[in-house]
C-alpha cells in the first residue's frame, strides 16, 4: 500500500471520529432506556456499537496515538452513561431473558470494564433452560455466545455447530449475496476474530472463500453507493490471514473517502437527492463508526506487513454479473444487538 493511501487512510479515521466525538450527546440514553416501550435501536444500540468500536480502536492504535485517547475517552463516556454498568443490572431486572444487555455489556467487559453485581444475576439467568433454548438466527447465536464469553459465564459449546448454520459458514452460491447476506457474513467474522484481533480466527475454508469472493462483493457494494456494508467488507478484509491485493483496497478506500463528508460523517448509502443527508444521526453514526473501525483495522495490517499487500492477485473482472445488487431492503443493523 502506497504512503498516498496510508495518509487517505488515516484522513478518513481522524475525520470520522472527529464528527463521532462532535456528536457525543447523540450516542447518550435518554430518559427511556429503562422505558417498558423505549426503543432500544435508538439508545442501546448506537451505545454499544459506540463501544464496541472505541474498544477496538484503541486496541489497534498506539498508546502515543492522538487517536488512541480520543478512542479510550469515547469508552469512558460511553461506559459513564451506564452508569459504571449499574443500568445493566436493572435492565436486568426488567427484561431477564433479553440478550441484548449481555451483547451491549460485552463490548465494555472485552475492553476491561466490568461490573461483578450484573455477571453475578446474569449467570443466574443463564443457567437456566430459558435461556438456553431461547431460539435465535445462526449469527445473533454466534453473537450471544461470544458475549457469554467475554462477560466471564461459560458458554454451551455451540460455537461450531452455530457457525456451520450461517450463510457464510456453508459456503453459499457467490452470486447469492446480497444486503441481508452481507451483514451476516461480516459480524461472523467479527466474532470469529474477536473484532478483527485473531486473524487465524476463521477456519480455513472459510478464509479461502471469502479470500476469492470478497473482492467482487465489495467492488459491487461500492458501485451501488451502500457505504455502510462496505466498511464493514473492508473491516472482515482486514481480519483475514490474507488482506486482498493493494490495488483493491486503494480503490475501495479512494471511493469511501469521496463519499465522506467534509464533517467527517459518512452516510449509509449514497443519496444523491437529499442533501440533508450528513445531518441526520441515524443515517450516518453506523456507517461513520465502521468506516473508522475498518480503517484502524487496515492500517494496522499495514504496520504489521511493512505496508504490503499479503493477498492473493486478481482483478474485478471477478465481479459478479449476474445482475444488480438489490438495495430495497432496509437496514436494521447486525451490530452490539445483533
Amino acid at each position: 500500500m502506497t504512503a498516498a493511501c496510508v495518509r487517505e487512510l488515516r484522513n478518513v479515521e481522524e475525520a470520522a471520529f472527529a464528527w463521532v466525538a462532535a456528536h457525543g450527546d447523540d450516542f447518550a440514553l435518554g430518559d427511556d432506556a429503562l422505558a417498558a416501550d423505549g426503543q432500544v435501536n435508538g439508545s442501546w444500540k448506537p451505545l454499544g456499537e459506540l463501544a464496541r468500536v472505541c474498544a477496538s480502536v484503541a486496541r489497534h492504535t498506539a498508546a502515543t496515538d492522538p487517536l488512541h485517547a480520543c478512542a479510550s475517552d469515547l469508552l469512558t463516556f460511553a461506559w459513564r452513561q451506564t452508569r459504571q454498568g449499574e443500568l445493566f443490572v436493572r435492565l436486568q431486572r426488567c427484561e431477564p431473558f433479553a440478550t441484548y444487555p449481555l451483547e451491549v455489556y460485552a463490548a465494555f467487559a472485552a475492553a476491561g470494564l466490568r461490573h461483578a453485581g450484573y455477571e453475578a444475576a446474569t449467570a443466574r439467568v443463564a443457567r437456566t433452560r430459558g435461556w438456553r433454548l431461547t431460539e435465535q438466527a445462526p449469527t445473533r447465536r454466534l453473537g450471544v455466545l461470544d458475549a457469554e464469553r467475554r462477560s466471564g459465564l461459560r458458554p454451551q459449546d455451540e460455537t461450531s455447530s452455530a457457525l456451520r448454520r450461517t450463510w457464510l459458514g456453508g459456503l453459499p452460491e457467490p452470486w447469492t449475496f446480497e444486503r441481508p447476506s452481507g451483514y451476516a457474513l461480516t459480524h461472523v467474522v467479527f466474532h470469529l476474530t474477536d473484532w478483527g484481533r485473531a486473524t487465524d480466527g476463521v477456519p480455513a475454508d472459510l478464509a479461502a472463500y471469502l479470500t476469492d469472493w470478497l473482492p467482487p462483493w465489495l467492488d459491487t457494494c461500492l458501485d451501488a453507493g451502500m457505504w455502510d456494508l462496505s466498511c464493514e467488507l473492508l473491516a472482515v478484509a482486514a481480519s483475514l490471514p490474507g488482506p486482498p491485493e493493494p490495488a483493491v483496497l486503494r480503490d475501495a478506500w479512494e471511493r469511501i473517502s469521496a463519499a465522506q463528508h467534509t464533517t467527517g460523517a459518512l452516510p449509509e448509502e449514497r443519496a444523491a437527492t437529499d442533501g440533508d443527508v450528513w445531518q441526520d444521526f441515524t443515517r450516518c453514526y453506523h456507517s461513520t463508526l465502521m468506516a473508522a473501525f475498518a480503517a484502524a483495522l487496515t492500517l494496522g495490517r499495514v504496520d504489521g506487513e511493512g505496508g504490503r499487500g499479503a493477498g492473493r492477485p486478481r482483478t474485478r473482472d471477478t465481479r459478479r454479473r449476474h445482475g444488480a445488487l438489490d438495495t430495497r431492503m432496509p437496514y436494521e443493523g447486525q451490530g452490539a444487538l445483533g
